[in-house]
């Protein structure tokens, strides 16, 4: 059975304690500690080293998203390291390239979302490989079926970058790039892709919601990402072909 947990931001905005309570009752063998504001960094790096996450068999944080103090930011990370977290970073934050590299694999870039400048997709995406080659990769599908709503991205992502896979976003992504809850649509869409992740990868819910509906978005995310039969389409062509 995939393990699949959520983000702390999504169950508890600001507060990782809560929403790692949250978690935790409801038996989730993953989590991710959202630091998604500079703000929220601080507080999360000086709980780390006494943080009670040894029963979970996947612990992520989420870095900022925009940083006035680059350095200070990958100082504080390494409170996460200390607890072999997995950092999650989008890779338009990054003004340094060489900070990050000392992260070596548990450093993982996620693709954006269509308000970003870079990161979107594969060739993006290439150029942050390139210069971080330890680094893993953090597929969000709700981002990249905003960017694509075929779909054919995501493939082509999880193609490219299937090696490096070390975890997954899902949610549904707005058009003003809100996370919330997942639709019909969404979980249809992302049925065209799930046969291409891993039954062992980390999937890791975003979906901004009250702890009361938290189940059934977590049933909702299995049939997300339950494969069907077919690879997914271009218009109508399948692109099984290139696999």
């Amino acid at each position: 059975m995939r393990p699949i947990g959520f983000s702390t931001g999504a169950l508890a905005f600001g507060d990782f304690r809560r929403g790692l309570e949250i978690v935790r009752a409801a038996r989730m063998p993953v989590v991710e500690l959202s630091a998604l504001r500079e703000s929220e960094l601080d507080p999360l790096a000086d709980a780390l080293p006494g943080l009670d996450i040894d029963g979970f068999t996947h612990v992520a944080v989420h870095a900022p998203s925009a940083m006035m103090d680059e350095r200070h930011v990958v100082g504080r990370l390494r409170a996460a390291v200390d607890r072999r977290c997995s950092i999650i970073m989008h890779p338009d934050a990054i003004q340094e390239v060489a900070l990050w590299r000392g992260f070596g694999p548990l450093l993982c870039l996620e693709n954006t979302d269509k308000r970003k400048e870079t990161g979107r997709n594969r060739e993006e995406l290439a150029r942050w490989f390139h210069d971080l080659p330890d680094a893993g990769f953090c597929l969000d599908l709700g981002h990249a079926r905003q960017c694509d709503p075929s779909m054919t991205e995501a493939y082509f992502l999880l193609k490219v970058y299937g090696e490096r896979l070390r975890q997954v976003h899902i949610s549904e992504v707005s058009t003003q790039s809100k996370h919330c809850g997942l639709s019909r649509a969404a979980i249809l869409a992302f049925q065209e892709v799930a046969g291409h992740i891993p039954e062992r990868v980390p999937i890791i819910l975003e979906s901004v919601l009250p702890e009361s509906a938290v189940a059934e978005e977590i049933m909702h995310a299995r049939t997300a990402l339950t494969p069907v039969d077919a690879a997914p389409s271009t218009g109508g062509a399948r692109v099984v072909a290139v696999l």
